[in-house]
């Protein structure tokens, strides 16, 4: 995904890079679960018109990254624990066929760009910079799903991508402790993934992806939704 475009006097906001902007503070566990997002607030934040905010929260709603209700308007999505565990079963269905097909396609400049991808994960770990390296983490995936080119997973992908960040920021741990044991388990679990994916192991590989998967799923704690609250007009203007 393209990095939208810097906001200021000079530089008007595209449609694209309003809802990128979006999915992006979403990807980066910056914008939390139950946040309102309102018409007219937003219009204000990037300068623009009802008119064009409303296609936008539309196509957000489509993708289940926000919730329209009537009479309250837009709100970031709240995952419920069904939901929760319906992401993870359909990813561990998705993401084994597609790292297979990544294998059978990616040449060595692909595979290392994966290599980078985690290099930066892990330095983004080292320095405590989490918005960072979550935000890598799913990009991580994301690209795997890319290089495999299956059209019909891909756009799942990204839907499922988005809505994993929202389950982890609803129903992920707030121990910074354990949150920073959760996050060198994923890249030392990413490091095997990538190791398999080198050898182009047929087996071992979607093994691997699926013991991942499984990894996160298990540091959910669906005893209590976490509440966060945030400022709206700095996290999408910055």
């Amino acid at each position: 995904m393209s990095n939208p475009a810097v906001r200021d006097e000079h530089v008007a906001w595209s449609d694209q890079a309003i809802y990128e902007r979006i999915v992006e503070s979403v990807l980066d566990h910056r914008l939390p679960p139950g946040t309102r997002l309102t018409e007219d607030r937003l219009c204000g934040i990037f300068g623009v018109s009802r008119t064009r905010i409303k296609p936008i929260l539309v196509r957000l709603a489509n993708e289940r990254i926000i919730t329209l209700t009537h009479n309250r308007g837009a709100s970031v999505s709240q995952p419920t624990q069904q939901e929760s565990i319906e992401v993870f079963e359909a990813r561990r269905l998705i993401e084994p066929v597609l790292v297979v097909r990544f294998m059978e396609k990616a040449h060595a400049h692909d595979i290392a760009h994966l290599s980078r991808m985690l290099s930066q994960e892990a330095q983004a770990q080292e320095a405590g910079d989490w918005h960072t390296a979550i935000r890598l983490s799913g990009e991580f995936h994301l690209y795997i799903s890319e290089i495999a080119g299956h059209e019909t997973f891909g756009r799942m992908m990204h839907e499922l991508i988005s809505r994993n960040s929202l389950i982890l920021m609803a129903w992920g741990s707030r121990d910074p402790s354990l949150r920073r044991q959760h996050a060198a388990c994923g890249c030392l679990e990413h490091k095997k993934l990538l190791d398999a994916i080198r050898l182009r192991d047929p087996i071992e590989a979607p093994k691997q992806m699926v013991a991942h998967l499984h990894t996160i799923e298990s540091q959910l704690n669906f005893t209590l939704a976490h509440v966060q609250s945030v400022d709206l007009e700095q996290l999408l203007q910055d």
